[in-house]
């Protein structure tokens, strides 16, 4: 007798951040893959675009305003999402943005905001869905983390407190849910191309690029694509059970060197 019954045939995914970046690759790779999925994000219009995309390619996708900055709008979304594809089998907690701040220059709501959208957002979804999964005694909740949890970097303070404190999260959780048939994974992009940090100015990008160097946190130009990230992902969620791919960290590759 197997250890575990198989992955249900449907299993519906929601994707938070689904409006651009590595939320949009996401729910477009999992769609691919099969799944139902309901994309949530402030900017409504991108994600009904995206939807309307993955349904005109065969795919089941819904579009739902989500800001998980308010309790009350990850509660209708979540109740939005399951009216429309069913009890939800898999999450995918990765909104939000930074600003390029010193810590110490940073404004303290500003940096409150960004803790309550990378770090208390994560757990709006995880309090939200996760008893759901606990009693059917199956799912997936993927938190997109940075590997400024291994490596901080200059101007990020807020971001890379609140990573932490995403993944101090994932792990406690990992062991809470021991045994449950629930796995809590993390996925740890590098350096991604994605619209986080395409509103500074020249001049800030500039500096900041300098301080990564003068710190070695920036090896070679290379970027992963949203859709490296997005493989990753699918890759996680659709491992049979039995295991748990508990951490995936992504690096790009660097330039090849000419050769000799």
């Amino acid at each position: 007798m197997p250890r575990f019954d198989p992955h249900p045939e449907r299993r519906p995914a929601v994707v938070t951040g689904a409006s651009s970046g590595i939320g949009a690759a996401t729910a477009t790779a999992l769609a691919a893959a099969g799944h139902p999925v309901a994309l949530g994000a402030r900017r409504l219009e991108r994600c009904e675009e995206l939807a309307a995309t993955i349904r005109a390619g065969g795919g089941e996708a819904f579009a739902h305003p989500l800001d998980v900055g308010d309790t009350g709008s990850v509660e209708a979304f979540a109740s939005a999402a399951e009216d429309a594809l069913g009890p939800v089998e898999v999450v995918v907690s990765g909104a939000g943005d930074l600003d390029a701040a010193r810590i110490h220059e940073l404004d303290p709501d500003e940096f409150a905001a960004q803790v309550q959208i990378h770090l208390v957002g994560a757990h709006r979804l995880v309090s939200r869905f996760v008893p759901g999964m606990v009693a059917r005694r199956r799912g997936d909740v993927v938190f997109v983390s940075s590997d400024v949890v291994r490596v901080p970097r200059t101007r990020m303070g807020a971001y890379v407190a609140s990573k932490n404190g995403v993944e101090g999260m994932a792990r406690a959780m990992q062991m809470e849910l021991e045994g449950t048939g629930v796995r809590a994974s993390i996925v740890r992009p590098g350096p991604t191309a994605t619209g986080m940090g395409m509103g500074w100015d020249a001049q800030t990008t500039g500096e900041v690029l300098d301080e990564w160097v003068k710190w070695g946190v920036a090896r070679h130009p290379y970027f992963l694509r949203p859709s490296d990230v997005a493989a990753a992902i699918t890759a996680v969620v659709s491992a049979p059970r039995g295991a748990h791919l508990s951490l995936v960290e992504l690096q790009p590759e660097a330039p090849l060197e000419e050769a000799k």
